[in-house]
């Protein structure tokens, strides 16, 4: 028979775990998102001294395994710099930084996926570059760019549980403390898959909501 009762009896610790795992994806994310349009723009200005450092910088991010980052970051980091960050910060700083990469080429993709027509209409009423991108091209780009980046929402909230590894007392760390003292794998990790449903799912249906009012009319 299945004994939920241990779990339960420690809710307030996956409580906590569930806490920390929200603010380690959210900020991840956003600082994912944030950096990734810089670089984006970088990748696809068609300059060889942006281009360069903008593609190693996102070949190196995607092609290398998180959990090797987070690793990373956390062990390798402090001998080359001489500062230890917490966990916490390895962790988010791994995340952020991955995110950025797969975030700068859905930027790349939005922004110079708009037609040249648009580019040069703004240039003509005397735009400059910058409120050019923020008045024209953006408002348009973000409409493509909602599905990639609600996909790497997800892929972000998923990759927090890899920062167990480097004793993040997020979710997943707890669950694996709570495992190890109850002996019940079985119910405590089919509790922790569905307190990762709650979380996620409703993120998903909020930009699926978001994605439908965006929608170009047909």
């Amino acid at each position: 028979m299945f004994d939920f009762g241990p779990v339960l009896e420690n809710a307030d610790l996956l409580a906590r775990g569930a806490r920390l795992t929200v603010l380690l994806w959210l900020l991840a994310f956003a600082i994912g998102v944030g950096a990734g349009l810089p670089i984006g723009l970088a990748r696809g200005a068609g300059r060889r001294l942006l281009d360069w450092p903008a593609s190693l910088w996102i070949e190196v991010f995607r092609n290398t395994p998180v959990l090797v980052q987070l690793i990373w970051f956390h062990f390798a980091f402090p001998i080359l710099t001489g500062i230890q960050p917490t966990p916490f910060a390895s962790a988010l700083l791994g995340l952020a930084l991955n995110t950025s990469a797969y975030c700068a080429e859905i930027w790349r993709g939005g922004i110079f996926g708009i037609g040249r027509g648009q580019w040069d209409a703004g240039r003509a009423l005397g735009l400059r570059p910058w409120p050019l991108l923020r008045t024209v091209i953006l408002p348009q780009a973000v409409r493509r760019m909602l599905p990639p980046f609600t996909n790497r929402l997800v892929e972000v909230a998923k990759m927090t549980a890899l920062a167990s590894v480097i004793a993040v007392p997020e979710l997943m760390y707890e669950a694996r403390l709570m495992s190890a003292n109850t002996y019940l794998p079985l119910e405590v990790f089919t509790v922790i898959a569905l307190m990762y449903f709650v979380v996620i799912w409703p993120a998903m249906l909020a930009s699926a909501l978001l994605e439908r009012r965006l929608a170009f009319p047909a």
